[in-house]
Formats: structure tokens, sequence, C-alpha cells
């Protein structure tokens, strides 16, 4: 004779194999989780570190470009002073003058300096 199956609800063995198969997948699914975030978080990190880089090195050419200009600048200055301009040279250097304020690379001291200097 077959052995008998039983109906209904599984017997305390099944119950307990049930719930360990249970428990180890949500266990998995837990670390799996876990490690894909802690990748995603290091991937942000670099990314912005990264990006910090950058935009540290971008502040620095720009801070070295406007010293070239402010290095520059008295020595054009000077090379125009001497020379002597014309009435339409001295428009243009004026509007140069005005041109490097608002750009920023002059100082309103300075642009007065200069003014005075090509005025006389």
């Amino acid at each position: 004779m077959p052995p008998m199956r039983r109906m209904g609800r599984p017997g305390l063995i099944g119950t307990m194999a049930r719930t360990a198969v249970i428990t180890g997948t949500a266990n998995a699914t837990s670390r799996a989780m876990n490690r894909r975030a802690a990748s995603r978080d290091e991937q942000r990190y670099a990314a912005d570190q990264y990006q910090a880089q950058q935009q540290a090195a971008q502040y620095q050419a720009q801070q070295q470009a406007q010293q070239a200009q402010q290095q520059a600048f008295p020595q054009q200055q000077a090379a125009q002073v001497g020379t002597g301009p014309a009435q339409d040279d001295l428009i243009a250097q004026l509007t140069k003058l005005g041109d490097l304020r608002s750009a920023g690379v002059l100082s309103d001291a300075e642009f007065a300096a200069a003014k005075a200097k090509l005025l006389g």
C-alpha cells in the first residue's frame, strides 16, 4: 500500500523549512540591495571628487590668466603713455580701460589712475 499523503496544513518540519527559505531569501535580497546602494554611493563620491578637482583646476587657470593680464597691463600702459597718443588713439585707450574695469581686471582706483595718466 502506498504511503498516505497528508492533506491540509503542512507539518512542523514543513513550516520550519518554508520559514527558513523565506528568511534566507529576505536576507540575500537585503544584502544585494545594500551592496548596490554602497556601490552607487561610491560612484557618486568619486564623481563629486572628480568634479571638485576639475573646478579647482579651472579656478587656478582663471587666476593665472588674471595675474598675467594684470602684470601685462602696466607694461602696455607705460608703452602707450610714452608714445604721445593722438586724439583717436586716446579715445581708444580710454575705451579699453573702461572695458578692463567692467571686466573686473581693474579696480576703480586703478582705472582712475590710468585715466589720469592718459589725460595728462
